[in-house]
């Protein structure tokens, strides 16, 4: 079994940990209602996908 001869500094370890950050999910603008929106999925502000009324949206009044 592998075992490490010398303990890893904090350092060494930060550096080999600096590229696992999570990064948000990629938004895009929907083009009917200009609401922010998850790309190729229904725009769940007015149910609008790829230029047509896919999901009927109530208006909250």
């Amino acid at each position: 079994m592998a075992v490490p001869k010398k303990k890893t500094s904090r350092a060494r370890r930060d550096r080999r940990r600096s590229h696992h950050a999570l990064r948000g999910p990629g938004m895009v603008a929907c083009p009917n209602c200009g609401e922010m929106r998850l790309p190729h999925r229904v725009c769940p502000e007015c149910g609008y996908y790829k230029g047509r009324t896919v999901v009927a949206v109530e208006a909250v009044e």
